[in-house]
């Protein structure tokens, strides 16, 4: 091998084990006496009906919206502070004060008009 080589690894053949290996997806079941469990199968193999791990009996599948995006918490909590105030709003009964404009920290700049 030379320093500074670019190859890589070998992409797998169509119909070796690694070019056979398929994506996972998260599917959701609900059994009648344990309440719901998640399972992972290949994306497209889930049945309707799976076994429960818990008591081994027949659970239907859920069908909800997948998780695509994650909701960064500053997104998530600007999105809930939103939400309660569409059903109570805060109430603002006078004008805030004006902010003093910050004293620049350089002499010559204290010289400059201000707005």
């Amino acid at each position: 091998m030379f320093i500074g080589s670019t190859r890589t690894a070998p992409r797998p053949e169509a119909g070796s084990a690694a070019g056979r290996r398929r994506l996972m997806a998260t599917y959701e079941y609900s059994c009648n006496r344990c309440g719901l469990f998640d399972v992972k199968l290949p994306i497209g193999t889930a049945p309707t009906a799976h076994v429960c791990p818990q008591c081994s009996h027949t659970a239907r599948r859920v069908y909800s919206s997948p998780a695509t995006a994650f909701t960064p918490p500053a997104v998530a909590g600007l999105r809930e502070q939103e939400k309660k105030s569409r059903e109570n709003p805060a109430v603002v009964t006078r004008v805030p004060p004006e902010r003093a404009a910050p004293r620049p920290a350089h002499p010559a700049l204290a010289r400059l008009p201000r707005p």
